[in-house]
């Protein structure tokens, strides 16, 4: 049997070090990646600097978009609302209704089918008279300008303001943790809960700005999806035609819309 040569100890070592530094390589090839490489770095952060930081970018966001649903004072409602401080627009969907809103500065204009002007309180004990369908009908799918002095103004137009719909909506209850990485609409993101989870999760954006992606409320109070942050959107009032001044105040309506801040 013929004897391979001694290897010399110099030799030895320095092929020690490379078998070394290539499992080295080899490790955090297969597992060991940096989780917050490419990222905003907000990972690296406590839950209560995650929120302060998500929270920053929305007040400094121009714009939104908001989706999802909202349960308020017993009612669920369907959101669909693009968002920016000087109005907004979009659509909101209770059980009986779906109604759009649109709101330039302080003017603001109702838009619905006529079954969302009918008084009927859907439980029989009102009718609507032949006065109530033909107002209905004259305000059939038309944009109803809302007088500022009518009780609806305030709670309609909170739908449609960015800084009451973000500061009552993305409230947590309890002590903060933080969550897993996930995605949102194939953001990277990362949760932080409250009360673990009791007191609502929150997705950050680990990609440029850390602006909320998404928020599940405390209670099951609905789940809301935000996104287009920052991008403009034109606003402009309905023609004429399209517009309906009912005077002082509006006539009843078989909407059951709640607070959109509750």
């Amino acid at each position: 049997m013929t004897l391979l040569p001694p290897v010399p100890q110099a030799r030895r070592a320095a092929l020690s070090v490379a078998v070394c530094a290539g499992l080295a390589v080899a490790l955090t090839a297969c597992g060991g990646e940096d989780p917050d490489a490419g990222t905003n770095g907000i990972g690296k952060l406590s839950a209560a600097e995650i929120e302060t930081k998500a929270k920053t970018a929305a007040d400094a966001a121009t714009a939104v978009r908001l989706s999802g649903t909202l349960v308020s004072k017993g009612g669920t409602y369907k959101l669909n609302m693009r968002l920016k401080h000087d109005g907004g627009t979009g659509s909101v969907t209770s059980k009986d209704n779906t109604f759009e809103l649109l709101r330039i500065g302080k003017a603001l204009y109702l838009k619905a089918d006529a079954g969302f002007w009918n008084p009927e309180d859907g439980k029989g004990d009102a009718k609507p008279g032949e006065s109530d369908d033909e107002a209905a009908d004259k305000l059939d799918d038309k944009y109803v300008k809302v007088p500022e002095g009518d009780p609806a103004y305030n709670q309609f137009r909170g739908f449609t303001d960015m800084d009451v719909l973000l500061g009552g909506l993305l409230g947590m209850q309890g002590e903060l943790s933080k969550g897993d990485r996930t995605k949102v609409g194939g953001v990277r993101a990362i949760k932080v809960t409250a009360g673990e989870g009791a007191g609502g999760t929150l997705d950050v954006s680990l990609e440029g700005e850390p602006y909320p992606l998404q928020f599940a409320r405390a209670g099951g109070a609905g789940v809301l999806t935000l996104g287009d942050w920052g991008k403009d959107f034109s606003l402009k009032a309905p023609s004429k035609e399209e517009t309906v001044d009912y005077g002082g105040q509006l006539p009843k309506t078989n909407s059951q819309s709640g607070s959109s801040g509750d």
